[in-house]
């Protein structure tokens, strides 16, 4: 029922005497409906990076807004014709992944690629130059996508190669042939702007199924580090409930027997040499944690010295030939691939790795793996 009409659906089924079934709104509780916003706005924000990196352009995306639909209501709400980019998972999730951009602003995307300025496009996307360079910037986007999953749900997630399909809404019943099969469908609205060249909506679209198992990944990979944290605590419990209780038979020996003190005194040396020789790999961590602070009292004497971080996006070797060639447009190939995170580097030495983001029309860097203190000790030096 949308409006306050039934559908043609709808009236048949009342013809029949069957219960008139309204468009779903409830299967989505509202911690999945903002554990899915969280999600969409995590590997969202890492495709707009990677399209600003293609396209040399400011790209931002606003907030998403996560809503439950179906088929027909997407097709109602949206009739222009979209670029329908179909994604497949094949491992870490089960189903399919849709991202609708509207046929301009691919267009655009694609001229921007080839070098141009955005503003000379065709009036349709019927050229095959024009949907090679968008499927090469919407290969990469999805890549990266993939990536930040994999970040956020602690495991691999791979996607087959991205399907494009030139889709009318308005006038196309399926979707796609092969995906959205369910009516109950989520969708995952963005506000997308390139500068003063685009400026519109893009869709996220999922089966309900598919995104209840991202929510269901998302909460168990927030839940892992509260399970070793128990087991981590109970191990030092235990240590130190055997060092008193070695100790009280000590104090009662040379209590009672007064007498036999030099006798009772020189068995214990001789069992706890025996005792330490089997907790020395206990006592190994603790010499390694007083190097680590005296290295921590010398580094709190110059904190306040200033450093020189920089964000290494890759590295090449070209031929003097191919510098000289260099003109606005051309592309140079780095040895680092689409999604791979970028080498943070402090005065040249390599401390952490990270992937890029946009805050505040400006770039930044999210810190995913850091080098262990030491290793940074050794490096700094």
């Amino acid at each position: 029922m949308n409006d306050g009409f039934l559908s043609q659906e709808e009236i048949d089924a009342l013809l029949r005497g069957e219960p008139v079934t309204s468009s779903p709104v409830a299967e989505l509780t509202e911690i999945e409906n903002d554990a899915l916003g969280e999600i969409g706005n995590i590997s969202m924000g890492s495709a707009a990076t990677t399209l600003s990196i293609l396209l040399g352009r400011r790209v931002s995306i606003t907030t998403p807004r996560v809503s439950l639909s179906t088929r027909k209501d997407i097709q109602n709400e949206y009739p222009l014709p979209y670029l329908v980019i179909e994604v497949g998972y094949t491992q870490g999730i089960t189903g399919t992944n849709l991202l609708a951009i509207r046929e301009m602003d691919a267009l655009i995307i694609a001229d921007l690629m080839m070098g141009g300025d955005g503003t000379n496009t065709p009036t349709e996307l019927n050229n095959e130059l024009y949907m090679s360079a968008v499927g090469e910037a919407m290969n990469q986007m999805m890549g990266s996508v993939a990536t930040s999953l994999s970040t956020v749900f602690k495991k691999k997630i791979d996607i087959s190669p991205p399907r494009m399909n030139l889709i009318d809404f308005a006038s196309e019943s399926p979707i796609t042939n092969t995906a959205l099969l369910d009516d109950s469908l989520v969708k995952v609205a963005f506000r997308m702007e390139v500068e003063d060249l685009i400026d519109s909506e893009i869709m996220q679209i999922l089966p309900i199924n598919v995104a209840k198992d991202m929510v269901e990944s998302l909460v168990s990979a927030v839940q892992q580090p509260q399970q070793p944290q128990p087991a981590q605590q109970a191990q030092p419990k235990t240590a130190p409930a055997q060092q008193p209780s070695t100790a009280p038979p000590t104090l009662p020996s040379s209590t009672n027997n007064a007498a036999y003190t030099p006798q009772v005194a020189a068995p214990p040396p001789r069992q706890q040499p025996a005792q330490n020789v089997a907790v020395q790999p206990v006592q190994f961590a603790p010499l390694q944690q007083s190097t680590a602070d005296m290295s921590d009292t010398n580094i709190g004497l110059i904190m306040d010295v200033p450093l020189q971080v920089t964000v290494e996006l890759g590295r090449t070797k070209k031929l003097i030939r191919d510098i000289l060639e260099l003109s606005p447009g051309s592309v140079v190939e780095l040895d680092k691939l689409a999604g791979e995170p970028v080498d943070v580097l402090v005065n040249g030495k390599l401390i952490a790795k990270g992937e890029v983001v946009v805050i505040d029309e400006n770039f930044g860097v999210r810190i995913t793996d850091i080098i262990s203190p030491l290793e940074r000790a050794s490096n700094l030096q």
